[in-house]
């Protein structure tokens, strides 16, 4: 309940207050993560143009790296219906042809972190929100920015290169 009641106040801020609330919530979130170590679940959307180029974005908290759009799932959440609320909420765009690529794991500040990747083709023009997401660029699986997330590195390209293969 508290949750819904801060993100309708979030949602009514203005975009610079909005993204200052949500670089302190992010401390508050990965200090918590550090002690009480969760089990989250997220998702990974490879939302991939006409030209099989894949969609990064840049975030107003965290980690000042490139990477997909994607977020948490709420409890019992379908991977793909999480991958198209989030790619909508963040972006306004939508996906066709979704599927699962792949489930990774790792740890992100201290929680386990099961994100599942889904990859399909971008419908419509990425708008980044200027809240959560102040950036989004497609960009060529074999020409990804230097600063890629790093536990990203290499992983895309196989993702994305896979997927053309199984067509």
């Amino acid at each position: 309940m508290l949750y819904l009641i801060a993100e309708a106040i979030l949602a009514h801020l203005p975009a610079p207050l909005h993204r200052i609330a949500l670089r302190g919530a992010h401390r508050v979130r990965k200090a918590w993560w550090r002690v009480r170590r969760p089990s989250l679940e997220g998702c990974r959307i490879l939302a991939l143009d006409e030209a099989g180029r894949v969609l990064l974005v840049r975030h107003s908290y965290g980690s000042p790296d490139w990477m997909p759009p994607g977020g948490g799932m709420k409890r019992g959440e379908d991977p793909i219906r999480a991958a198209l609320r989030e790619l909508f909420e963040e972006l306004g765009c939508g996906l066709t042809n979704p599927r699962l690529a792949d489930v990774a794991q790792d740890t992100l500040h201290g929680a386990g972190n099961k994100v599942h990747i889904v990859i399909g083709q971008c419908l419509g023009t990425p708008r980044p929100d200027l809240r959560e997401i102040t950036h989004a660029v497609f960009f060529a699986p074999d020409d990804l920015p230097e600063d890629l997330l790093p536990a990203l590195r290499g992983r895309i390209e196989v993702w994305v290169l896979g997927e053309g293969q199984e067509g």
